[in-house]
């Protein structure tokens, strides 16, 4: 599941007809680390790897979609964010690249 999630991000951001070229590089980095990062976390925490990777794909299929919704964006990036809340200490840079994803995909929904 994790696999395919990040598989659909990456096919997503290929496809976005309206992402800057600033955008979607800072975009496919931070889904580059955030899918190793989750990789990792799935031997240890599957469940919260596999909440990670699909509010990851959902947000960004909100924040490139060609007909903006920002009430869906903002929803699934809320969902995003609280899907690492109990994961700061533990695993603090999936944290971080979750925390810095929520930032980017409400900026490119904008």
């Amino acid at each position: 599941m994790i696999e395919s999630s990040f598989k659909k991000i990456h096919q997503q951001i290929d496809q976005a007809t309206e992402l800057s070229s600033e955008h979607r590089g800072e975009l496919e980095e931070l889904i580059k680390n955030l899918e190793q990062e989750v990789t990792i976390l799935s031997k240890t925490r599957p469940e919260e790897s596999q909440s990670i990777s699909g509010f990851a794909q959902v947000s960004a299929h909100e924040a490139v979609r060609d007909t903006k919704r920002p009430d869906l964006l903002n929803h699934s990036i809320e969902g995003l964010s609280a899907s690492v809340i109990g994961l700061e200490t533990e695993h603090p840079q999936v944290t971080a690249l979750v925390n810095r994803l929520c930032v980017l995909l409400h900026n490119m929904g904008i």
